[in-house]
């Protein structure tokens, strides 16, 4: 796994929305505008809590048949721990239909005890209120009464949620719009293109928020932002994919 951003860059992603993270990552041209963020279904339960970053820690359940867990919970925890911090969640819930969530106000506050911010699953989630009033973000596909006859199938390994495949390490950045892969080759760099991003962006805005907008000034100042988007794509190394 590659060295873990320092406390202070997990920080200055957390100021930027998840769009700007997007956008920022499509500079560096390492994969395609398609790829690399999870498709509409797994919603932002807390969007009052702003951004989340964090590395995932990986786990697979099912819910609806009875059956004892053959996981080692010990072991699991220790999985959580290897991961760096800040921790977050990552569960496929194994079953077609969900019908029990895997975190509530017990789990929530036992992963955030283990160093997690917060789950995401493809699955339900449930006590909204409690996990909320810990600060714990929570991103699912849906939202749970019941825990049913939830247990861990497995853990540490590569799963399946809102269309990527996340893998133990992976590192995250979601908010309200979504959840975003961070590649580990960019993440380093990320924040200042989050920032440079956003000043190219600021003078299209601010144009079109004026007294003074025409079509024909916006389409000029357009083909300008075309042009210094190209450069600055070209200084990160990225190509148009």
């Amino acid at each position: 796994m590659p060295e873990p951003l320092t406390a202070a860059q997990l920080e200055a992603l957390k100021q930027f929305i998840t769009p700007t993270v997007s956008n920022a990552i499509e500079l560096f041209g390492v994969r395609r505008r398609t790829e690399g963020f999870m498709l509409p279904g797994i919603e932002c339960r807390f969007p009052e809590l702003g951004a989340m970053v964090g590395y995932a820690a990986t786990v697979t359940f099912r819910a609806w048949e009875p059956g004892a867990s053959t996981v080692d919970t010990a072991a699991y925890y220790a999985h959580v721990l290897s991961m760096p911090a800040p921790r977050v969640l990552v569960a496929q819930d194994l079953d077609e239909v969900p019908i029990g969530a895997l975190v509530g106000e017990v789990n929530s506050s036992v992963h955030r005890a283990l160093g997690c911010v917060g789950h995401v699953t493809n699955g339900g989630v449930r006590d909204l209120d409690e996990c909320r009033s810990i600060g714990f973000h929570l991103f699912s596909g849906c939202v749970q009464v019941a825990h049913a006859y939830v247990h861990l199938e497995g853990f540490g390994e590569p799963v399946q949620v809102g269309g990527v495949t996340v893998s133990p390490g992976d590192l995250l950045h979601a908010d309200q719009h979504g959840v975003c892969l961070v590649p580990h080759e960019v993440a380093p760099h990320l924040a200042e293109a989050c920032r440079e991003m956003e000043a190219l962006e600021r003078p299209l805005i601010e144009l079109a928020r004026s007294p003074e907008f025409t079509p024909q000034g916006f389409l000029q100042a357009r083909a300008e932002f075309g042009e210094q988007f190209a450069n600055l794509q070209r200084r990160y190394g990225g190509a148009s994919r």
